[in-house]
């Protein structure tokens, strides 16, 4: 079964969740590295769903600005 994209609010709500299954320590070592591993895949989308807005506010900008600036650029 495909697994269905979360968006970023729905990712941080499972991550919060995730945390504090965590942080309660009665989760026993199985499930708590099940937990562990769905949290870095979360981490990790995250992450990329923040780059790719990142990216496009750069684009917004640079258009109405009218500058060209490449993808990574900080500045």
């Amino acid at each position: 079964m495909a697994e269905k994209k979360l968006s970023f609010e729905q990712s941080m709500s499972r991550l919060e969740e995730i945390v504090g299954k965590l942080e309660q320590g009665t989760c026993g070592l199985d499930e708590s590295l099940k937990l562990f591993e769905e949290g870095a895949k979360l981490v990790g989308s995250c992450n990329q769903m923040l780059d790719q807005a990142e990216q496009k506010v750069d684009l917004l900008l640079n258009a109405e600005t009218g500058q060209e600036a490449p993808f990574g650029q900080e500045g």
